[in-house]
């Protein structure tokens, strides 16, 4: 694992370096064939300043068709054949055998090219002699026809091959680089099918069991709440019965979010009002419920009132409610205040009690997860949770939760 991120670490820094020489290339490929026709061919001038000058121009000429034959091919073949009929065995058919190797992509045009320069190299030579003329520039001796095979193999053959076998080598890579990337592309696929499998299977077991149980305890609480003749009773059972109707509407709520295949934290509830997620406004709702099961709870806010995104009251009002139900857990009765400060860019909330004056008999059973889990969502908002003991034995819940807006 070290081996390869250090591998692509340095992939990495190469890059830079991979693009600067892949810009530089065919500017330094045009310098290099001006030189060469210039070296090559200013020793067989017959002398003056036309023919220096000729050359001059050629090298140009050539350069500048080499350099731009990624962009435009044929400039490099139109300055190659007439240099051919002027030049003989012109330096510029080795740039164009590779582009056009590299370049062409039916084979009649690249066995056109082919044919033409082999034609150009291997004849013309013989057909000067045999009629008397000369070339511009070029050798001043009989060429053999060893000689131009030679040509041919030396300025079409070889740079042809390498041409092709780069071509092919390019075509492989771009076919594995689309292989990967379907692959890449199933593999999401498939992790998200198993994601939504396991998301339905967990909806399942607990709207089988949860869902269940929990309507057994409304059904039961209201046959409690119409059955009996004591007041106290009476109020404790329709708080019994409230509060599962209001867990059975969450549990819904958290059910579609599982079954939903394009479910995410950023869902829009507005869609369907019966899931709407709870904010601010329903906080003192939260706390008259705490208040109706016996726990004193206090609200305080500090700083002008104003509406805040929804993904920040969302996480305070569940900072809230999980802070009020470890109270009731570990805390039966135990005198709460809630205080919540607005700030310019951030919300500030607090809720701690004072220690027990009494311990619960049965402590509803918990996993220790709950603020845990509350941590985590506001670390993914960019909050922050602290939580521990006060100093007179009571117990203290911490957040800051920022105001930024969802994405949409």
């Amino acid at each position: 694992m070290d081996y390869a991120r250090a591998v692509s670490s340095q992939g990495r820094a190469l890059e830079p370096v991979a693009r600067l020489a892949d810009r530089v290339a065919p500017s330094a490929l045009g310098i290099v064939l001006a030189g060469f026709v210039v070296l090559d061919y200013w020793e067989e001038r017959p002398g003056g300043r036309a023919e220096g000058a000729l050359i001059l121009l050629s090298a140009a000429v050539a350069g500048a068709a080499a350099a731009t034959a990624r962009r435009r091919l044929w400039p490099l073949f139109a300055v190659t054949a007439p240099a051919a009929l002027l030049f003989s065995w012109w330096p510029g058919f080795i740039v164009a055998s590779y582009y056009a190797a590299t370049t062409l992509r039916r084979r009649g045009h690249l066995a056109v090219f082919t044919g033409g320069s082999a034609v150009a190299l291997l004849g013309l030579p013989p057909l000067y002699d045999a009629s008397g003329l000369r070339f511009v520039l070029g050798p001043g001796y009989s060429t053999s026809t060893f000689d131009g095979v030679l040509a041919v193999l030396f300025l079409v053959g070889l740079p042809l091959f390498a041409g092709l076998w780069i071509n092919a080598r390019r075509q492989v890579l771009a076919g594995l680089a689309d292989r990967a990337e379907r692959l890449e592309r199933d593999q999401a696929a498939r992790t998200e099918r198993a994601r939504a499998a396991e998301r339905t299977r967990i909806a399942r077991e607990m709207h089988d069991v949860v869902a269940h149980r929990v309507s057994l305890i409304v059904l039961h609480a209201g046959a409690l709440e119409v059955g009996t003749s004591d007041q106290e009773s009476r109020t404790t059972a329709e708080l019994i019965r409230a509060t599962g109707q209001a867990a059975l509407t969450d549990l819904r709520e958290v059910l579609g979010v599982l079954r939903s295949p394009s479910a995410d934290l950023a869902a829009d509830p507005a869609a369907d009002p019966s899931t709407a997620l709870p904010v601010l406004d329903d906080l003192d709702r939260l706390l008259d419920q705490s208040r109706s099961a016996g726990l004193p709870v206090r609200r305080h806010d500090e700083g002008a009132a104003r509406p805040l995104p929804a993904a920040a009251e969302r996480a305070a009002y569940r900072v809230v409610q999980e802070a009020l139900t470890n109270v009731h857990k570990h805390a039966a009765g135990a005198a709460t205040e809630v205080v919540l400060r607005y700030r310019p860019d951030h919300v500030e909330l607090t809720v701690a009690n004072e220690p027990p004056g009494r311990r619960a008999a049965i402590r509803p059973p918990g996993a220790g997860l709950g603020l845990i889990g509350l941590r985590e969502r506001l670390e993914l908002i960019g909050g922050r949770l602290e939580a521990g003991p006060r100093p007179d034995g009571g117990f203290a819940v911490r957040a800051r939760i920022p105001l930024i807006e969802e994405p949409a």
